[in-house]
């Protein structure tokens, strides 16, 4: 009788660590056990621009069509600089009607506005609409790459060089995933209207030529804008030999996620592995930022021409957690002098703001002058005894 209920005992206990339990699920995975299945990936915050998982990020691949991320950056500093406007009317060369691959369909002698342009170019990735803006802004395809490549060095972009504006595969026409994000950062934070466009899903253009009138349709070539609920943007691309690749921006509770897919099998995978890096980003991370608006004292000034300058914070400041910290205790601190010896010229260093978390430094702003002032001569301080002597 024994032997038979340590066998009815030992089947239960079999038979119960089969069944299942009613722990809690297990934790997020940490950023090292991220599955993605696109040789090349990299995900970076906005604000601060910090990597928070890459995946051989520095490899060299060819872009596809987020190079045009690149180009759409030099189109928003033409617009800023004033050099172009967006209801500039833009003719279309027969070269660039003659661009293969993702188009719009423009013909030679065609005129289409700057905006339209932008349209043709972040929803529907219209190479024809790239090459007639590059023409336009810089008179020539090939001074315009050579811009992109000035703009991509001063970006610190190390591993990109440009050939052509639209992304069409040529020989030395090469990036990284960790470069796109760097140029998606500059486009996504220096220009945020670039969102207006990118995230149109579907939008018509009406081609007026020789033959007449006809509409013709955009559709956003990034299912994100779609599927993902917090996306923004930003650009999609896909050739034979740069395979899949997609630059997906997205915004969660104030937080501003890059994630860059490089050399994916097929569009789903991209689109897939984007989704599976922003909702990791968005599950790690959380940002403090102080925008620096309030007021700072002025600082004296020994030996000038005015007692005193005023002061400026350089920037706002940000600082991205992924440890789940308090960061409602963050604390930040004036280191400044009490005087400075004049000349003192506007925008020199005259300390910093520091923030702390838990009694540990985190980062710092400059603070600068904000006026220029000069050294005293003699005769300031004549002109300045004479007055007080007349006022009092």
């Amino acid at each position: 009788m024994h032997s038979i209920l340590s066998l009815f005992l030992s089947a239960c206990l079999l038979i119960s660590s089969l069944l299942p339990t009613s722990e809690a699920p297990a934790e997020q995975p940490p950023a090292e056990e991220v599955t993605v299945s696109a040789p090349s990936v990299a995900l970076m915050e906005a604000s601060t621009g910090q990597i928070i998982y890459e995946k051989d990020a520095h490899t060299s691949l060819h872009p596809a069509s987020i190079t045009k991320i690149m180009t759409m950056i030099l189109i928003f500093d033409a617009l800023e600089e004033g050099k172009i406007a967006l209801e500039d009317t833009v003719t279309v060369s027969e070269y660039a009607a003659s661009m293969g691959g993702s188009q719009v369909f423009l013909e030679a002698g065609e005129t289409q506005t700057v905006e339209t342009m932008l349209k043709c170019i972040s929803v529907a990735s219209a190479n024809d609409a790239c090459v007639a803006m590059a023409e336009h802004i810089w008179g020539s395809e090939q001074e315009f790459v050579s811009r992109m490549n000035q703009r991509a060095k001063d970006l610190g972009m190390k591993d990109t060089n440009f050939v052509n504006c639209c992304g069409l595969d040529v020989d030395g026409h090469m990036t990284t995933a960790y470069d796109v994000a760097l140029m998606s950062r500059e486009l996504i934070t220096k220009y945020p209207k670039i969102h207006e466009y990118c995230t149109i899903w579907m939008e018509n253009i009406t081609h007026v030529t020789r033959k007449g009138s006809s509409e013709f349709g955009l559709t956003n070539t990034n299912k994100l804008i779609r599927q993902y609920p917090y996306a923004t943007g930003l650009k999609t691309g896909s050739t034979s030999q740069a395979k899949f690749c997609v630059s997906a921006t997205a915004e969660k509770d104030g937080l501003e996620l890059i994630a860059v897919i490089m050399a994916a099998p097929d569009h789903k995978i991209r689109f897939k592995d984007a989704t599976t890096l922003l909702n990791y980003g968005f599950g790690k991370c959380q940002v403090y930022q102080d925008e620096n608006t309030d007021k700072l004292p002025s600082l004296a000034i020994k030996g000038g021409v005015a007692d005193s300058s005023p002061l400026a914070y350089a920037s706002g400041f940000s600082y991205l957690d992924v440890a789940g910290s308090d960061l409602s205790s963050v604390t930040k601190e004036l280191e400044l002098p009490k005087s400075a010896d004049a000349p003192v010229k506007k925008g020199q260093s005259a300390g910093k703001a520091v923030y702390k978390l838990n009694g540990k430094e985190i980062g710092s702003v400059d603070i600068l002058f904000e006026a220029d002032v000069e050294k005293a001569l003699f005769k300031d301080y004549f002109l300045k005894t004479l007055g007080q002597f007349l006022f009092c």
